[in-house]
C-alpha cells in the first residue's frame, strides 16, 4: 500500500477511533467524579495537552468550535480545574476505553501499530499539529492496547492539525468549512443556525480540495514508513475500528 492509499483508508477510521472514548458512558462517570460534565472533561483533557494555556492558543488548536463554546469547553471550565492534571485523567479514560475495546486484537498488531505511529509523529517538525506535540508529553504506555490508542489520538490530531492549514491554504474559513463537512457538527460545534453558510460550488471545490490536500499531507507523513510498515497499520487500524462494533475487554 502506498502513503496515500494509507492517508485515505484510514481517514474515516481514525476519525472515529481517536474519538471513541469522549463521551463514552465510563468517560462521563470519570468527569462527574472530578466535578465536571464530559464536556469540560472533553476540553480540557484535550485542550490541556497543549498545557495551561490562553483561550486563543485552544481556540487555534480546535479551530471550527465557535468561540462562545470554547468560553464553555475552556474558559469557564479552567476555573473548575487543571487543564494539565485534566488531560492526563483524559488520557486515562482513553486508555480505559481501550481496555475495554480492543481485547480481540493481537497484541503485537496493537504493539507494531503503536510503534509505526511514533515513527510518523516524531518525523513531523515542530509547531506542525500543536495537540500532537502536547500528546507527545505523555509517558509511552507501556501496554500494547493504550499505547495503540494514543496511536489513533496521535493520528486523528495529526490530520486534523494538517486540514486546518490546508482549508487555510484554499481560503476557506473554519464556520463554511465546518458546515460542509457535516451540518449536524456545525451545530454541535456551537454555530447557530442563523450562522449556516450560503453554500455555493465554489465553496464545495475548495472543501474538496482541502480534503484533497489534506489527503497529500499525510501521505507524506506516511512516506516514512516502508510499504509493509504501512499495510501493518491500515490492518491495525481496520481491525481496531472493528472493534468498535464488537468491544472484548482485554484479558491481562
Amino acid at each position: 500500500m502506498n502513503a496515500l492509499e494509507l492517508a485515505e483508508l484510514t481517514a474515516d477510521p481514525i476519525q472515529v477511533l481517536g474519538m471513541s472514548f469522549y463521551f463514552d458512558p465510563l468517560t462521563r462517570a470519570r468527569a462527574k467524579e472530578l466535578g465536571i460534565n464530559v464536556y469540560e472533561f472533553y476540553g480540557l483533557g484535550r485542550g490541556g495537552a497543549l498545557g495551561d494555556v490562553d483561550t486563543e492558543a485552544v481556540s487555534k488548536a480546535f479551530a471550527f468550535f465557535h468561540p462562545s463554546l470554547m468560553d464553555f469547553l475552556w474558559t469557564n471550565a479552567k476555573v473548575k480545574a487543571d487543564p494539565v492534571a485534566i488531560a492526563a485523567r483524559h488520557l486515562e479514560a482513553a486508555y480505559a476505553f481501550a481496555d475495554r475495546t480492543f481485547g480481540a486484537v493481537e497484541e503485537s498488531l496493537l504493539a507494531s501499530f503503536a510503534r509505526l505511529v511514533r515513527e510518523v509523529v516524531d518525523a513531523q517538525s515542530i509547531g506542525v499539529c500543536p495537540l500532537v506535540d502536547g500528546y507527545k508529553q505523555a509517558p509511552t504506555p507501556s501496554e500494547a492496547a493504550h499505547a495503540a490508542y494514543l496511536g489513533t489520538i496521535f493520528l486523528r490530531e495529526l490530520r486534523g492539525g494538517l486540514h486546518i492549514r490546508c482549508v487555510a491554504e484554499v481560503e476557506l474559513d473554519p464556520l463554511t468549512a465546518c458546515y460542509l463537512q457535516d451540518p449536524a457538527i456545525f451545530a454541535l460545534h456551537g454555530y447557530a443556525e442563523e450562522a449556516t453558510p450560503a453554500v455555493t460550488e465554489e465553496l464545495e471545490i475548495k472543501k474538496f480540495h482541502a480534503e484533497e490536500l489534506t489527503s497529500a499531507a499525510m501521505a507524506s507523513c506516511f512516506a516514512v514508513l516502508g510499504e509493509v510498515e504501512r499495510d501493518t497499520v491500515a490492518e491495525a487500524t481496520m481491525k481496531m475500528f472493528a472493534a468498535l462494533g464488537d468491544p472484548v475487554p482485554v484479558v491481562r
